[in-house]
C-alpha cells in the first residue's frame, strides 16, 4: 500500500520530486492486483490510461503547470458516476458494458484540478443497500464495508487511494465510512451537482468524498462543489466556545454497548476541547425510516420504471420490492413521507435555533460492521435487519438535507471500527469539517491503518 497516506502527503512528496504521479499510479496498480481477490473495492482499473494521466501530470509539474492541491493525487469514483472511457454497471447487470463518452460534472471538476482516476469503485446494486458485495471491509474481511459506496470506504481505508466519491441517499457515504475507519462527508443537499450520476431518489441523492483525514474531504470537496469556498481553511480554527446538541433516544437508540462507551467517551473529549456539549431529544426522528421509505420507493420507480417492466428478473428481489413498491402504493404514502420530511426538517432547526446550537452529535451508525452471513444486529429488545440499523441514524441527515461528517471514533472488542457524526445547519460544511478535524486531532484514529487484507 501507499505509504503517503493523505493528500498533504502526496502533494508534498510530488512537489518536492521524492514521488512522482507515474511512480504512485504504478504503485497503485501493483497493490490493486495483490488485494483484488481479497477487497474487491474496484470493479474497473484502465491500466495504460491511468498511467498516461500520471505521465502527463508529471509533465505539467516539470513545467511549472500545478493544478492545486490534488494535482497528481489519485481517487477512486464510485461505479455510478459517469467516467469518459469507463462503463457505468451501477452493480447491475440492467446497464451496458459500453463506456460512458463524458465525464459526470463532479468528475470534470476534479480533473481540472489535476486529480486522477484510479478507476471505478465496488457499489451496491443500484447504490440501493449496506452491503456492496463482493467488497470486504479491510479491517476484517469477513466483515460487510458497508454501502452503497462499500468499494469507495475499502479502497480508502486499505490505502489504496486518499479520496474516493460515495453518493448518499439514506447514508452511503457516512455508512461504509463508519464501518471501515475513514472519514465520510454528505454535504448540503445540492452543494455537488449530480449531472451525470445514476440516480436512485431525486430528492435524497448526495454526492460527496470519503477520505483518510477530514482535510482530504474538505480539499475534495472544495473541488467537487466548484462554489470557491475553502472547505479546508478553518480546519484549525478548533470549537472552543461551540455549543453541540448530543442527540438521545430514537433513532440513535439502541445501539451496541462498544459503540455507545466510544460515543460518550468521544463527547467527553469534545467538551475537553472546549465545546458545551447539550443532551436534546427530537421526538420528530423516531419516524426517520418511515419518511425515508416513503419517499425512495415512488422517486427510484419514477427512474427505474421501464427496467422493472421490461427486466424485472435482472433487479436483486430486495431491491425490485423496493421499486415495486413505488409503483403499486398510492400517492398519498409519498405526498404523507414528504410532509413528514418537512416535519422533521423543522423539528431539527427549531432544536438548533432554540438551544443555540452549531451543530449536532450523533453515532454515525449503532452498530459496527456486520459479517456478512449476517442479516439481522440484536440489541437489548430489539431484533433489528442490518440495513434499517444502520440507515436509522444516518437518514435523519437525508432528509433534512444538512451536511453530516462522519470521523473515526475508535473500535469495538473485536477491532471494527465506530464512528461519529456530525451534523451542521444547511450550508454550514465548513463547520461540521471543523468541528470533524478538532477531534481527528485528538485522537489517533484516523492514523491507524487496518491489517494486511490477504491475513485477516
Amino acid at each position: 500500500m501507499m505509504t503517503m497516506r493523505t493528500v498533504a502527503q502526496i502533494a508534498s512528496a510530488l512537489r518536492s520530486g521524492d514521488a512522482t504521479a507515474t511512480g504512485l499510479a504504478e504503485s497503485f496498480l501493483a497493490a490493486e492486483a495483490a488485494t483484488h481477490e481479497h477487497l474487491h473495492s474496484f470493479v474497473t482499473v484502465d491500466a495504460e490510461r491511468l498511467i498516461a494521466d500520471a505521465a502527463q501530470a508529471d509533465r505539467e509539474l516539470a513545467a511549472g503547470v500545478d493544478r492545486g492541491r490534488l494535482h497528481g493525487v489519485l481517487i477512486g469514483v464510485k461505479d455510478i458516476i459517469d467516467v469518459a472511457g469507463y462503463a457505468t454497471r451501477c452493480g447491475s447487470p440492467l446497464y451496458p458494458t459500453s463506456a460512458a463518452t463524458t465525464d459526470a460534472e463532479v468528475v470534470t471538476r476534479l480533473r481540472a484540478a489535476g486529480a486522477l482516476v484510479a478507476g471505478k469503485t465496488t457499489t451496491h446494486e443500484l447504490a440501493c443497500g449496506v452491503v456492496s458485495a463482493p467488497a470486504s471491509n479491510p479491517w476484517n474481511r469477513a466483515h460487510i464495508p458497508g454501502g452503497s459506496s462499500g468499494g469507495s470506504g475499502a479502497a480508502v481505508s486499505s490505502g489504496l487511494v486518499p479520496i474516493g466519491l460515495g453518493s448518499d441517499t439514506g447514508g452511503s457515504i457516512r455508512i461504509p465510512a463508519a464501518l471501515c475507519g475513514v472519514v465520510g462527508h454528505k454535504p448540503t443537499y445540492g452543494l455537488v451537482p449530480v449531472s451525470g450520476v445514476e440516480p436512485l431518489s431525486r430528492s435524497l441523492d448526495h454526492l460527496g468524498p470519503l477520505g483518510a483525514t477530514v482535510a482530504d474531504c474538505a480539499i475534495a470537496l472544495t473541488v467537487m462543489a466548484g462554489s470557491g469556498s475553502d472547505y479546508a481553511s478553518e480546519l484549525l480554527r478548533g470549537i472552543d466556545g461551540l455549543r453541540l446538541g448530543v442527540i438521545t433516544g430514537a433513532p440513535f437508540s439502541p445501539m451496541q454497548p462498544d459503540v455507545a462507551t466510544a460515543i460518550d467517551t468521544a463527547v467527553d473529549l469534545l467538551r475537553s476541547l472546549g465545546a458545551t456539549c447539550i443532551e436534546v431529544s427530537i421526538p420528530e426522528l423516531a419516524h426517520t425510516l418511515a419518511a425515508e421509505f416513503g419517499i425512495i420507493p415512488a422517486e427510484a420507480y419514477e427512474h427505474h420504471q421501464a427496467s422493472l417492466r421490461e427486466r424485472a428478473g435482472d433487479i436483486d428481489p430486495s431491491i425490485r420490492s423496493l421499486i415495486v413498491a413505488g409503483a403499486v402504493l398510492p400517492s398519498t404514502v409519498y405526498d404523507r413521507a414528504l410532509a413528514a420530511r418537512d416535519r422533521i426538517t423543522a423539528a431539527i432547526q427549531h432544536t438548533m435555533r432554540d438551544l443555540r446550537l452549531d451543530a449536532l452529535v450523533t453515532p454515525t451508525l449503532p452498530a459496527t460492521a456486520a459479517a456478512k452471513t449476517a442479516s439481522e444486529f440484536e440489541y437489548v429488545g430489539l431484533v433489528e435487519p442490518v440495513a434499517a440499523s444502520y440507515v436509522r441514524t444516518t437518514a435523519p441527515f437525508n432528509l433534512s438535507g444538512q451536511p453530516a461528517t462522519s470521523v473515526p471514533c475508535g473500535f469495538d472488542r473485536t477491532g471494527l471500527p465506530i464512528g461519529l457524526q456530525i451534523a451542521a445547519a444547511s450550508g454550514a460544511d465548513a463547520l461540521a469539517l471543523r468541528i470533524a478535524a478538532a477531534y481527528e486531532q485528538a485522537t489517533p484514529w484516523s492514523t491507524m491503518a487496518p491489517p494486511d487484507p490477504g491475513i485477516v
